[in-house]
């Protein structure tokens, strides 16, 4: 049998200093073969959670948030359930808001102004959205992008809670989408999605329903942001009735991408740094 070839950096140093060898060996696998650095630190992020009357679904959330969060902040839209108080028991640490206004739109503006983290994630409370996959949405950030929007139709993706009406009308509002801005989108009408802080003033949200996340991705377009999509699971609602309707909230979108199309023209580049 053949003796082992000895490693290039193991056979210059002398046999009396073992120690050194090794380390050197160490020093050669990390610095050459990987070129990280010790350590990697994820920057701030804040989870924004709306919230109306989910008391039963938030224990099936809040403790599945990633340990590495920044901050979690409910914004709740005039609960008549025990919302605020599940909450506040599940982590005595959750940042509420209370927001007068109803409709999705109107809570995610509250939960943006409230936010302190570099990095915004929404997230549903319905248990529908999967927490442990925000590292995937964080690292693309990471990775350059300016938005990081989940797709239920990308390759280990899907859904379990979207019905027949919901997925006609979801694809033909984003066909329409890339239609009239020129984009890949595999999936519009879905509120998993992280972006950088410093973009709110960017997208200038200003709509109170559902459609805020259309508007959110046609203006993310418009102003020529980088746009990523990640495979994201969709679950069934746990607990409670959707507020989601599917026909006049659909309409609502549609309207949206129209008049951002044809009337809300902005300047063609605007990273959005403060």
């Amino acid at each position: 049998m053949n003796a082992p070839v000895p490693h290039p950096i193991a056979a210059s140093v002398p046999i009396a200093e073992p120690a050194l060898a090794e380390s050197a060996r160490a020093r050669s696998v990390s610095s050459v073969e990987y070129g990280l650095p010790p350590t990697l630190s994820l920057p701030r992020v804040s989870f924004i959670v709306p919230t109306l009357n989910e008391a039963l679904n938030l224990p099936h959330l809040l403790p599945r948030i990633p340990s590495w969060a920044h901050e979690v902040v409910i914004i709740d839209g005039r609960s008549t359930d025990d919302t605020v108080a599940v909450a506040r028991k599940l982590r005595s640490d959750v940042k509420i808001v209370m927001e007068p206004r109803r409709g999705k739109g109107a809570a995610l503006q509250a939960g943006f102004r409230a936010a302190t983290g570099d990095i915004i994630v929404m997230l549903d409370a319905d248990g529908s959205m999967d927490p442990e996959e925000a590292i995937l949405f964080v690292g693309g950030l990471m990775a350059g992008a300016d938005m990081v929007k989940g797709s239920r139709f990308l390759q280990g993706a899907g859904t379990d809670d979207m019905s027949l009406i919901r997925m006609l009308g979801n694809w033909g509002l984003t066909t329409t989408v890339r239609l009239l801005y020129g984009c890949a989108f595999s999936d519009l009408c879905y509120g998993y999605m992280a972006f950088w802080r410093r973009h709110v003033d960017t997208l200038k949200c200003d709509c109170d329903g559902f459609e805020i996340e259309t508007l959110i991705n046609v203006r993310a377009l418009k102003n020529r942001l980088k746009i990523v999509e990640v495979a994201s699971f969709e679950a069934p609602r746990i607990s409670g009735l959707s507020n989601l309707r599917a026909l006049p909230d659909g309409w609502r979108v549609l309207k949206t991408i129209l008049r951002e199309r044809i009337l809300g023209q902005v300047a063609p580049v605007g990273y959005g740094v403060s």
